[in-house]
């Protein structure tokens, strides 16, 4: 090979791994004989045992890819899924492809293309039917007892007529609710990626709907107490959207924390946040329910919970605001010491 033709094959190189460099998903080449001619970052990371001019067995356990490997013509292509168990489980699609030379193969590609989100997707797809068809079934099934009972045995009972009635308009209550409040979380999923560009005084959402809960609460017995800050405090934001979430937030410490008499709601103004916090003194929440208390139908007590009217969509909506309105939820709280939800959000300047 002359000088400049190795001058070339040196550029050639060069830009061949500058190109490789920027692809984001993990790709390695390999040689004929198995040995690793070259990687990406992103194959580095994935594979932290994976060296260059070593076999590819030494980085990669995988018999279900390196079994094919030798089996491949040039030109031939085969996809094979791979799955790592730590630090966090994840999915694969390789794409094995053998790359023709003239007369011979120059070796393999391996393109590695992340499935992680979209199994993840599928998997709370199907979880959210079952639990769709599961939260309806209850009611339905018993609104259908019901209408038979009536139809039959307490055709002529006016007592019992009276008590299935109260029944099933419960029932359609739980099931209007919960249309409700999946309709309510498609709307905010689908402008998720929008932010409200709409100034909101936070303060006066939070007045609003203290005012309007604290009769209900007082029927259970429970205090609220709002602590106003000083000032206005301006958001952005969409102004139902936020109403919705200040109500979940009270209506969940009246519901779950009301055994302790009391609810306390503060607004907080400092720097360039605002602080939103709904505090009750009720038996708390054990340290391993706090990690999935927003997800869609996630209960401590599935039948306190419906007991109480509760739909398990009530923290999905809110986590899904304020993460539209930018903010931060965090929830603290200790079994027989309450439980407290603060949000955040970015302040915005009083117009």
């Amino acid at each position: 090979m002359s000088a400049q033709d190795a001058e070339e094959l040196q550029r050639r190189l060069a830009a061949a791994r500058a190109l490789l460099s920027h692809i984001p998903d993990p790709v390695i080449f390999v040689g004929p004989d198995g040995f690793v001619l070259e990687a990406n970052a992103a194959a580095r990371e994935l594979l932290p045992t994976l060296q260059l001019e070593r076999p590819l067995s030494y980085g990669l356990r995988a018999p279900e890819i390196l079994n094919d490997l030798g089996a491949l013509r040039p030109g031939e292509t085969a996809h094979v899924e791979y799955r790592v168990r730590a630090p966090v489980e994840r999915a694969f699609d390789v794409q094995v492809t053998a790359l023709p030379g003239e007369g011979e193969m120059l070796g393999l590609m391996l393109f590695f293309r992340d499935l992680t989100t979209a199994r993840r997707v599928e998997q709370m797809r199907a979880d959210f039917v079952a639990n769709v068809s599961h939260e309806l079934r209850t009611p339905l099934a018993s609104l259908t007892g019901f209408i038979e009972t009536l139809q039959g045995p307490a055709r002529d009972d006016a007592k019992a007529r009276e008590r299935f009635l109260a029944i099933m308009k419960d029932q359609a209550w739980r099931m209007s609710r919960l249309v409700d409040n999946l309709l309510s979380l498609s709307r905010i999923e689908l402008r998720a990626h929008v932010a409200p560009g709409t100034p909101v005084e936070l303060g006066s959402v939070v007045t609003e709907m203290v005012d309007t809960l604290a009769p209900r609460a007082r029927d259970r017995g429970v205090e609220i107490a709002f602590e106003a800050p000083a000032g206005p405090a301006f958001v952005l934001g969409d102004r139902d959207e936020l109403l919705r979430l200040v109500e979940n937030l009270v209506e969940n410490a009246v519901k779950y924390g009301g055994s302790g008499g009391r609810v306390d709601v503060a607004l907080a103004t400092g720097g360039d946040r605002i602080e939103l916090s709904v505090r009750d003194y009720g038996p708390g929440i054990a340290p391993e329910h706090l990690p999935r208390l927003t997800e869609r139908f996630y209960r401590i007590d599935v039948a306190e919970s419906r007991d109480k009217g509760g739909t398990g969509l009530g923290l999905a909506i809110v986590k899904h605001i304020v993460n539209r309105h930018r903010g931060q939820l965090s929830i603290d709280s200790e079994p027989r010491k309450g439980a407290l939800f603060r949000i955040s959000l970015p302040a915005h300047a009083d117009p």
